[in-house]
């Protein structure tokens, strides 16, 4: 992993979460490698690597970081087969 990638991580749901609205704004960012889809597999990257103690405190960011997302994204059956990769790449923001 890339140095900081976990804190790059967290600070891009945090901007993200920012944004005014009920639904995350799709236009906001579009570019492979800075969505925040990108971001929750940096997370999910770092949880295989980190030591229990460590494991337990990320994952509790991460599942308040998956609530927010899944509050703020809607079920996109269309891109089902994205589910191998994440669950969280088979959202869509609104549009």
């Amino acid at each position: 992993m890339r140095p900081n990638a976990v804190a790059n991580a967290l600070f891009r749901f945090e901007w993200v979460f920012k944004q005014p609205g009920r639904y995350l704004n799709a236009s906001e960012v579009c570019s492979p490698g800075i969505e925040v889809e990108d971001a929750r597999d940096d997370l999910e990257r770092a949880m295989l690597h980190l030591p229990p103690g460590a494991q337990r405190d990320l994952g509790r960011l991460i599942t308040r970081i998956d609530a927010e997302f899944k509050r703020r994204t809607l079920p996109e059956p269309n891109y089902i087969e994205l589910a191998v990769f994440g669950w969280w790449w088979t959202r869509m923001r609104e549009r």
